[in-house]
């Protein structure tokens, strides 16, 4: 009996750990040099949440350190919306000194947007020129983190809903040692 019950546990404890995962909803690329492309994946989100692109969503802990470069780049390229929006080609980035948050805002004049529960929370992509202190920075930033609706910075994480993750594609340094470790192994097998 007490197998049983430790198996039912155990699925339990899976279940609950599965129900919690959100969806990857962002993929940002810093590959080209003193850039940034932000894409949108099918990812569903994970809550349901109204507000305005003027204060858009946080890509929480993107930078490390207790700050970031402090950006305002309102120059973005691009069609990166929420579902149900449509692209006013202004895509824009921000990161208070203060935060260590990366936010995309100013997306679409069909103000206000929605993320429903269940469904595809974005569409698109958009890229960024970044100067080389902010390109630094997110080069040493962190490789995954959650997307906060609506927020702009860290304080307003509290008050904000999580619906979902995004994921950093290596840096070009970063795959150039992947590869550089690929071929040192290969030549060993031989």
């Amino acid at each position: 009996m007490s197998i049983r019950n430790n198996a039912l546990s155990a699925l339990a404890i899976v279940a609950a750990t599965g129900a919690s995962a959100q969806d990857k909803l962002l993929i940002v690329d810093l590959t080209v040099v003193n850039e940034i492309t932000i894409t949108a994946t099918n990812g569903l989100s994970g809550g349901t949440v109204n507000g305005g692109d003027g204060i858009g969503v946080l890509l929480a802990d993107f930078f490390n350190g207790g700050s970031g470069p402090g950006i305002f780049d309102s120059a973005g390229v691009g069609d990166l919306v929420a579902v149900g929006d449509s692209s006013d080609g202004s895509p824009a980035l921000f990161n208070s000194t203060t935060s260590v948050g990366l936010n995309f805002w100013s997306w679409t004049a069909d103000d206000p947007s929605d993320f429903v529960s269940g469904q595809q929370a974005f569409s698109g992509s958009a890229t960024w020129s970044l100067d080389a202190d902010e390109y630094a920075a997110a080069l040493a930033g962190n490789s995954s983190g959650t997307i906060y609706a609506f927020a702009d910075t860290d304080d307003d994480i509290a008050g904000a809903t999580a619906i979902g993750t995004w994921n950093l594609i290596p840096a070009p340094s970063t795959a150039a040692l992947l590869g550089l470790g690929g071929l040192a192994a290969a030549r060993r097998r031989r």
